[in-house]
């Protein structure tokens, strides 16, 4: 049986912030749910015992652990996650899964900014929307995801993929300006609208838009006109994770000849764009 997590209705009337950075399956799995409720978290900055807050029953033995509720205000949760489990069925807060490197993170409703910034390695599934900075770099680093695989089924705002090193990530809707800024490797696919801007700075990488012409930067250049064979590839990969934009239909979303741009030119072009020219 997994670990269950519950609100209690003293942290639904009560601190406006809880970091959860260490409530990971990996750390509580020698613990029962007598002595997780002992297990110390902050919330709005103060030390609180985790029972204070959340009804709690089973344990993390098989390394899985079950949130079921609003942890909106909850932040971190899954951070520095290095193998298990975490399922959400509710939203979440800020830089949920930060810095994970290994395990999944599922997330039933939308996340806040900061989604899987820092991370190297693991999976996250989010069903609904994402705030700022998705995959991106945590503050004061200076490089973002350096691997792993993010996918988030709803829409994501600004600075998606953000100096991302390596990883995949999947939008399903649209994105905000500047996705994939000052990327140094990599592959953030877009099935919405992708805002203004993308790839500015980028070093390496590659910027996919599955449906809506973007509107490539003027320092990037056109390329050729091709089927690039690795597509399929992402694909399958994306649709194993939970990506729903190109479900059951992978050929028709990623197949036909698609547009190759190569930039950005002021930091050594090698970066690229790609969007369908006819199908």
């Amino acid at each position: 049986m997994p670990l269950h997590l519950t609100p209690s209705t003293s942290c639904s009337h009560g601190p406006l912030s809880i970091e959860f950075e260490r409530v990971v399956p990996d750390r509580l799995l020698d613990l029962d749910a007598a002595a997780v409720a002992r297990f110390t978290v902050l919330a709005d900055g103060r030390p609180c015992p985790l029972g204070d807050l959340f009804t709690i029953h089973g344990d993390a033995a098989d390394a899985r652990i079950e949130c079921v509720g609003d942890f909106s205000r909850v932040h971190r949760l899954g951070a520095g996650m290095q193998r298990g489990e975490i399922t959400v069925h509710g939203s979440v807060g800020r830089h949920a899964g930060e810095a994970m490197a290994g395990g999944r993170l599922e997330v039933k409703g939308d996340a806040g900014d900061w989604l899987a910034a820092g991370m190297t390695g693991g999976e996250v599934l989010v069903e609904g929307n994402a705030g700022d900075n998705p995959a991106a770099a945590i503050p004061g680093d200076d490089l973002g995801v350096r691997g792993g695989l993010i996918v988030i089924n709803g829409d994501v705002g600004c600075l998606a993929g953000a100096r991302m090193r390596r990883g995949l990530l999947g939008i399903g809707g649209s994105c905000g300006e500047a996705a994939a800024f000052e990327m140094r490797a990599g592959t953030v696919i877009v099935a919405g609208r992708v805002g203004r801007r993308p790839g500015m700075g980028m070093r390496r990488g590659s910027v996919i838009a599955l449906s809506a012409i973007p509107d490539v930067p003027p320092t990037f250049g056109r390329g050729a006109s091709w089927s690039p064979s690795v597509l399929p590839l992402l694909a399958a990969r994306l649709a194993r994770a939970g990506f729903r934009a190109t479900a059951g239909r992978p050929a028709d979303a990623f197949g036909g000849v698609w547009q190759h741009w190569h930039g950005d030119l002021l930091t050594g072009g090698r970066g690229e764009i790609f969007h369908r020219l006819a199908r």
